[in-house]
């Protein structure tokens, strides 16, 4: 298996991974470029209306997610006339009727006035299976003090996977990375143990570029970079038995607008476009786990992306998912961290995430008969 994790990732591959994802690899490292939704080749469908080929679902039903963190207005709010799902019973309730089958955590809390106490992880179980809802992972601390209680509830809940919103060290220089591959090897080894896998969540300062070279500072600290980026080193320092990802596509889509230039060891300012899609395709099987999160382009915000609903955006999920391919294994979660809309807008997240299924159930694939 990890030689499938870690494979070499050649042309030939791009183009054996689906007809429709037509990314043109020259050296490793360069730019997948990006492509409309695939079209039928013209012998199938002008001649012969499609025959020959059939439509799937990208991304399958059952692996269709969303993290709770996106609707967590509702899920937090006291019982009100809006008129809106709040609490874990309805808002789960609303989202399996919508079509989610999968769900992520950002916590396991709710209002008190709804049961006149706190909700208990058995509770929330009931109500997954109640819904024919299935927990995929959670986003909550990671420290070996407390590890044992949240894989706990990690069971509890029925999850396979048990993860952090957070970067496992937030500097960019390589001891660090190094200490934290030593602890997440022994946490993950401790999680696989109990029939979890354990992930780390980027944003993009994940992928800016590592200090690990050049003059060091006062501190006897490097100041300059080798051009590697901070979680692709980390990958390489963990076991991929024990360590695995979940790429946020819209904070890797600002890390390769942000994190472009880096200065060498000799001073010089050198260019490193990120890409997404090279980033997992060559170890699909560390990423079990997405944040499908879409934005459309604008230089004038520090991000270079606005955050919309999944399918309004100009991120090209159709040549990410098709291209990274694996997709019986990799789940998606939508999410949206700007979905509540407030006390003006109260349905507005619950809103979203219907308009996010909906294009996500939209995604197609072609195949042969």
């Amino acid at each position: 298996m990890e030689e499938k994790q870690d494979r070499r990732f050649t042309r030939r591959d791009v183009f054996t991974a689906s007809a429709g994802a037509a990314a043109v690899l020259g050296a490793a490292g360069l730019p997948v470029l990006a492509t409309a939704t695939p079209a039928l080749a013209e012998t199938d469908h002008d001649r012969g209306h499609g025959r020959g080929l059939r439509a799937e679902p990208l991304i399958p039903s059952r692996n269709r997610g969303i993290i709770l963190y996106s609707v967590r207005d509702r899920i937090s709010a006291a019982p009100d006339n809006s008129g809106v799902p709040y609490g874990f019973e309805r808002v789960l309730a609303r989202l399996a009727e919508i079509g989610y089958k999968e769900i992520e955590f950002a916590g396991y809390n709710q209002s008190t006035e709804i049961l006149g106490r706190q909700i208990t992880p058995k509770e929330i179980r009931k109500i997954l299976d109640d819904n024919g809802l299935i927990a995929n992972g959670t986003h909550t601390q990671i420290n070996p003090a407390t590890f044992e209680q949240q894989m706990d509830i990690a069971q509890e809940l029925g999850m396979k996977n048990i993860g952090t919103g957070s970067d496992p060290t937030n500097t960019s220089y390589k001891a660090d990375w190094d200490a934290a591959a030593d602890t997440w090897n022994e946490l993950g080894r401790r999680a696989r143990a109990r029939g979890l896998r354990l992930y780390t969540h980027n944003h993009d300062a994940a992928y800016s570029f590592m200090l690990d070279t050049g003059p060091l500072d006062a501190n006897g600290k490097p100041t300059r970079s080798s051009g590697k980026r901070r979680l692709e080193y980390f990958f390489d320092k963990t076991d991929p038995r024990y360590v695995f990802f979940e790429l946020d596509i819209f904070w890797a889509y600002v890390a390769r607008y942000k994190h472009k230039t880096y200065t060498d060891r000799w001073g010089r300012q050198q260019t490193s476009l990120f890409d997404p899609i090279l980033t997992v395709a060559p170890r699909p099987l560390r990423f079990p786990l997405f944040h499908a999160k879409d934005g459309n382009r604008n230089t004038a915000v520090p991000n270079g992306h606005d955050m919309v609903p999944f399918g309004e955006g100009d991120i090209n999920f159709q040549q990410f998912f098709q291209t990274i391919g694996e997709q019986d294994f990799h789940h998606a979660n939508w999410e949206q961290d700007t979905a509540p809309g407030g006390t003006t807008a109260p349905a507005q997240s619950l809103d979203f995430a219907a308009l996010s299924y909906t294009n996500m159930s939209e995604l197609t694939i072609y195949r042969h008969r």
